[in-house]
């Protein structure tokens, strides 16, 4: 297990490093000027020139690449192009909204999809267990977008009950108004992910309930309920498992387009204008962060999976053997 670890955690840091590689050389490779974004229309030559030498894209793109990877591992992810304010600061002003409405909608999204996903393999052939089918079918079909716009529309301005976009001045300083301000959407990003993860967490369900254990712990008494809670949750928390972290992952990126809908200051806001602007420091530092944690999730769904199914374990180890 240790070997295995370790192995991983070699490929985790490949992964890092190749990311950072092609992120950096495709943003590069992209056509406009950063230069010649931020001065405008009108600008002389020699004001570009000045302006690239000051900004550094000037040098090789290799050496730009060195200076960047330097900073990070320093802890200077250097400074933005437009605002001239340094990248990390940034992000982190920003996380203080993106964070708390990804995480939000995940713990919402798992309290929501796991029991209605058993309950509709449970009651599969009922009423109940169909609606939850086509409920679920709906929700994959229907752009998150549009589910903001729809609970707006009925929360926001029929009913009034929650603020219709923005975030307070005052930030987490009025944590009432803060959490008003993404209730609307982190209920937009739970319910396109609970829509996924209710498929999965029934159709991991289903093929628990047609094991043979099962139908052993039957013959024995058990109702289906019964033997399911006893012998299969564990068996099929590990491809439930496996869905909840890529959702994870997925969450940050579900809530960088909610924040357009709902105008809210977070890092999808900031990513969308860095785009615009050609602030390359801040685009590549955030996409890297984005990845960054995608991968580590994975990592951690990996060995939370080798930690609930012993097989997985024995076969890691053979496999490293």
């Amino acid at each position: 297990m240790v070997r295995y670890v370790a192995l991983r955690l070699g490929v985790l840091l490949a992964s890092l490093v190749l990311a950072s590689l092609v992120v950096f050389v495709i943003l590069r490779l992209l056509p406009g000027d950063s230069a010649g974004v931020s001065l405008g229309v009108g600008t002389t030559t020699e004001q570009l020139e000045q302006l690239r030498r000051d900004l550094g894209t000037d040098q090789p793109v290799l050496t730009q690449y060195a200076q960047w990877v330097t900073g990070i591992l320093g802890g200077d992810a250097g400074t933005s192009f437009v605002s001239r304010v340094p990248v990390a600061d940034l992000i982190a002003d920003r996380l203080s909204i993106t964070v708390p409405l990804s995480l939000g909608a995940f713990v919402l999204s798992v309290l929501i999809s796991v029991p209605v996903g058993v309950l509709a393999a449970v009651r599969r052939r009922s009423a109940l267990g169909l609606a939850v089918s086509t409920l679920s079918q709906l929700g994959v079909a229907v752009p998150i977008f549009w589910v903001g716009v729809l609970l707006t529309w009925v929360f926001a301005l029929r009913l009034g009950w929650l603020p219709s976009g923005g975030f307070p001045r005052a930030g987490w300083a009025d944590p009432a108004a803060a959490v008003e301000a993404l209730a609307l959407p982190g209920i937009t990003v739970a319910v396109a992910m609970s829509s996924v993860m209710v498929r999965y967490v029934r159709s991991a369900t289903l093929d628990v309930l047609g094991q043979d254990y099962i139908r052993t712990a039957r013959s024995l008494g058990y109702s289906r309920t019964q033997a399911l809670a006893r012998h299969g949750l564990r068996n099929g928390a590990v491809p439930v498992v496996a869905i909840l972290g890529i959702e994870l992952a997925t969450s940050l990126l579900g809530a960088v387009v909610v924040e357009a809908v709902f105008a809210l200051p977070g890092l999808g806001s900031l990513l969308l204008s860095s785009v615009l602007g050609r602030d390359l420091p801040v685009v590549q530092t955030l996409v890297l962060a984005i990845t960054a944690v995608v991968l580590l999730v994975n990592f951690a769904i990996d060995l939370l999976q080798r930690w609930i199914d012993p097989r997985l374990r024995s076969s890691s180890v053979v496999g490293a053997a």
